[in-house]
């Protein structure tokens, strides 16, 4: 099963860019020299790595991308940092009254 990288970039404007990729190396350099003249990226720059997970198989990474550009800022900054228990807490649903 292939392994693909799901990541989380810093944009110069404090943006977050989340993205997924089967070489990494070779996509921070795309990201890194607006490769993409029009992407969101290369307005941005420049970017840095922040967080990275290893995913097996390519629908399972897709997901992953899709859940994490769901999640807010505050939530993708308590994953890149472990604080676990922020995490938790910024996951509960608030019902309102």
């Amino acid at each position: 099963m292939k392994t693909l990288c799901v990541y989380i970039l810093h944009c110069a404007d404090g943006s977050l860019y989340v993205g997924v990729t089967n070489n990494i190396e070779r996509r921070i350099i795309e990201h890194s020299i607006a490769y993409n003249p029009d992407s969101y990226t290369a307005q941005r720059l420049p970017v840095r790595l922040i967080h990275t997970e290893f995913i097996h198989g390519p629908r399972t990474a897709i997901n992953r991308e899709k859940q994490l550009k769901n999640w807010s800022f505050k939530k993708k900054m308590a994953l890149v940092n472990g604080d676990y228990e922020l995490l938790t807490r910024l996951s509960k649903k608030k019902f309102r009254r």
